[in-house]
């Protein structure tokens, strides 16, 4: 995907005319390190040769508008009545985004009215109009040491412009939509609704995914509560596996289509075995396949721990006669319906080790509610405050139709349509699934055996 500078370019609503409230903050001085200038942009790309193939000056390389207060702003605090919604499946730090954007609104800029829309954008619709409620700085004071998002959530399918008159019967000037692809796709056709009608309503996205595979940006906030807390359970069914006969240990981790979770868990865990992942297909039968290298752990080591993202090994099921995708097409966001992976697993090693004399003890934990539904950890709790602080500030001065994201250790202003435009992957060549590979010692690829991906005697 090819990016000029001008597709990286966020819309606005007009001129900043008003004084920022953060003034004293902000100082007088053009040289200080809380002001973002309006040319103040950070670099698409950071590698010389990469640079270099663009043949252009550094003030025209593909770059995005840098996040943060700004000296004018566009809004009139007074006059501002904000929203905030939170869609999609639950993910920590979803309350703390929610705390720093009502603190942030109401501390700072003295925004006297916020809403917040229940149950998703599901109470942005003219049946739900009514399910709305106040957000006050004393109400979410103490909503960050808990788990989900005290507004609800709800996936998508609702009707554009159904949602924009519900904000202009509110009255609402800024809405704030924190969620994953589903919710980013819904900010771009709201934001494309409301520019239809010509209304001043700023729409500015916080991204949310667990999986970590929303693009442009360096890491999704809540992804690292979640691999920490799914560490916890690897090593569990570790212990599990180790202790029984034959042991075989399963932990179906979240991972539609990108398996960060399950390689980041798995680094820091560092007792999984076999590590498998929607990027990587891989093959159950043969003598380089899948349960070829568990018998020989088994049989090696008397255990063996697999950790499996939930979309690994889809094409699989077809194979052996499941339902690839559950049967039941897509969910109200548009994403595929999975099939269970996790349970095909169990069968097949299940009978292999069986009919060569090794009837194994199985273990096999799905804790995906489990790490959805914790509190944000400290590193994630900050990060969403940075956050917030940032989109509020965009809104402000008058950016639309943009999303907040740390990329390249800055936070930035990316077009809304770029958050969806394609899936942030595991790379195969990549280092992060390198490290993997030296820490599991598992082969590049479980399918026919060639010369380099023989199964080594000795296992880590």
């Amino acid at each position: 995907m090819t990016l000029h500078l001008n597709d990286l370019r966020v819309r606005d609503l007009g001129e900043c005319r008003y004084d920022s409230p953060l003034s004293e903050l902000l100082s007088t001085k053009q040289t200080s390190p809380h002001y973002v200038a309006e040319g103040d942009r950070v670099l698409l790309e950071d590698t010389v040769s990469m640079l270099a193939g663009h043949s252009l000056p550094s003030v025209q390389a593909p770059s995005f508008e840098a996040a943060g207060p700004r000296r004018k702003i566009y809004f009139d605090p007074a006059e501002v009545t904000a929203g905030v919604v939170t869609c999609g499946g639950l993910c920590p730090g979803l309350n703390n985004v929610i705390r720093g954007l009502v603190k942030a609104l109401a501390v700072h800029y003295g925004v006297k009215q916020i809403l917040g829309f229940r149950n998703g954008l599901r109470g942005l619709t003219a049946e739900h109009r009514d399910d709305t409620i106040e957000l006050t700085v004393e109400g979410v004071r103490d909503i960050h040491h808990a788990g989900g998002t005290v507004l609800g959530s709800s996936r998508g399918g609702q009707n554009a412009d159904e949602m924009v008159d519900s904000l202009v019967l509110r009255g609402v000037t800024m809405l704030f939509v924190v969620g994953g692809d589903g919710g980013m796709r819904a900010a771009t056709y709201l934001s494309e609704a409301i520019r239809a009608r010509g209304l001043d309503i700023a729409v500015i996205g916080v991204p949310k995914t667990i999986d970590n595979d929303l693009p442009f940006t360096d890491q999704s906030f809540g992804f690292q509560s979640a691999f920490a807390r799914a560490t916890e359970f690897i090593s569990a069914v570790s212990v599990e596996a180790a202790a029984s006969p034959n042991g075989v240990g399963i932990v179906k981790l979240m991972g539609r289509h990108s398996g960060f979770i399950a390689s980041y868990a798995a680094l820091a865990a560092s007792a999984a075995d076999i590590v498998l992942i929607p990027e990587i297909p891989f093959a159950l039968g043969g003598e380089g396949g899948l349960l070829a290298h568990v018998e020989q752990h088994v049989r090696t080591k008397g255990h063996v721990v697999i950790v499996l993202a939930e979309g690994a090994g889809q094409d699989l099921l077809a194979d052996h006669g499941l339902p690839q995708h559950n049967g039941n097409g897509t969910d109200a966001s548009g994403n595929i319906k999975l099939g269970n992976i996790g349970e095909l697993l169990k069968e097949r090693i299940s009978a292999h080790l069986t009919m060569v004399g090794l009837a194994p003890t199985m273990r096999y934990i799905d804790p995906s509610y489990a790490v959805r539904s914790i509190a944000a950890n400290a590193y994630d709790s900050v990060y969403c405050l940075r956050l917030a602080h940032a989109a509020v500030h965009a809104a402000m001065a008058g950016r639309t139709e943009a999303a907040v994201a740390r990329w390249r250790r800055r936070i930035v202003h990316v077009p809304l349509p770029l958050m969806t435009s394609h899936r942030n992957q595991v790379d195969p060549d990549g280092d992060m699934w390198m490290s993997v590979l030296e820490t599991t010692c598992q082969p590049a690829e479980f399918g026919p055996v060639r010369k380099r991906d023989k199964v080594p005697a000795d296992f880590c």
